[in-house]
């Protein structure tokens, strides 16, 4: 497949905004974001009144929105960080990215501010190569190419349909990790982007990403949540649930996942020794979920993001279920998730 043209006006920036005062994460992104239409989703559990700069194209959305488009929900919540998966619902454009509000433009190795969102543009606008490894990197960029050995059959790629970011200073590390080693920092800035191999798993960071909302956006989705879920990365595992549902939709319909550049600077905050108490179910779970996502196989039937999530969830409620009733509920919400985006893309 050859390279394609993606127009500012066929991309969403979608925030949520966990904090009431966007100022200064905005006023950062300024240069990048302001050619863009933004989705701003205010937290419902957040009561101050959102601040944000002028000089942008953006709609917001809030508590009351969710109420009356949703409507009375028994499974998905919009809650925390989960918020954000209302403006993928509400998005009319073709192209979603998605960046956390305690992040802030990295800057390279020659200390030049990166443009995050033309890198996701990039990732996502060239091939992927998820049947073959290519062992110098993504043979799109500029510098790389296919290397000796690698099939001429396979050298068009597929669509690339999920871009996955990466981070700076502070790591998405999970609260166990962060708690052993608090002075760990990421300072590594690795000027490369990679293919996941198909029927690869990934921990997927919802931190900073990119997507194609036509092909895999069902996916991406509000499903799984701890008992305990807080307000810091570290304390959820509904993007890691999500990763690996969108990473089996790319791998039955054929898309490919990038994952490595753009990088974002993250922010210090939090506190991993009480986020541990939240988490630390979160990742014995996984040790349940990994294995079977690892397994899953899709039927013939399954040609849509849509059918895929729904022969996930009947998966999930089957083998996971009878193990912590988290996995039901996870598999409800997955059904219910799936007409709520029928139900609103008949409405636009």
């Amino acid at each position: 497949m050859s390279q394609v043209s993606i127009r500012d006006d066929e991309v969403d920036i979608v925030i949520a905004a966990i904090e009431p005062d966007l100022t200064s994460f905005l006023e950062e992104w300024r240069a990048v974001f302001s050619r863009f239409h933004l989705i701003i989703i205010k937290d419902p559990d957040l009561k101050e009144e959102l601040k944000i700069p002028g000089g942008f194209n953006y709609d917001t959305y809030t508590k009351a929105d969710i109420q009356q488009i949703i409507g009375p929900s028994n499974d998905v919540t919009f809650s925390g960080y989960s918020c954000r998966y209302f403006g993928y619902l509400l998005s009319k454009k073709k192209y979603i990215i998605s960046i956390d509000y305690d992040c802030i433009p990295a800057k390279d190795n020659e200390g030049i501010q990166v443009d995050a969102i033309a890198q996701h543009i990039n990732n996502l606008s060239t091939p992927a190569t998820p049947f073959f490894f290519n062992t110098l990197y993504d043979p799109f960029c500029k510098g790389a190419d296919f290397v000796r050995g690698y099939p001429f059959s396979l050298r068009s790629g597929v669509v690339c349909a999920l871009s996955c970011g990466l981070w700076l200073n502070l790591a998405d590390l999970d609260a166990p990790t962060q708690a052993l080693k608090p002075t760990l920092r990421n300072t590594r800035y690795v000027d490369a982007v990679l293919t996941v191999p198909v029927r690869a798993m990934m921990p997927l960071s919802g931190i900073n990403i990119a997507f194609d909302r036509e092909l895999v956006g069902p996916a991406l989705l509000p499903s799984f949540r701890l008992a305990k879920e807080g307000k810091f990365r570290w304390e959820t595992v509904e993007d890691i649930w999500t990763g690996m549902c969108v990473k089996v939709v790319c791998d039955q319909l054929g898309y490919g996942v990038k994952t490595g550049l753009p990088y974002v600077w993250r922010k210090e905050r939090g506190d991993a020794i009480e986020s541990l108490k939240k988490e630390w179910e979160g990742v014995k779970l996984m040790e349940e979920v990994v294995p079977f996502f690892q397994s899953m196989k899709l039927t013939p039937a399954a040609k849509t993001a849509e059918d895929c999530v729904i022969e996930i969830a009947a998966a999930v409620k089957e083998q996971l279920g009878r193990i912590n009733p988290l996995f039901t509920h996870a598999a409800d919400s997955m059904v219910e998730w799936v007409q709520l985006w029928k139900r609103v893309k008949t409405r636009t």
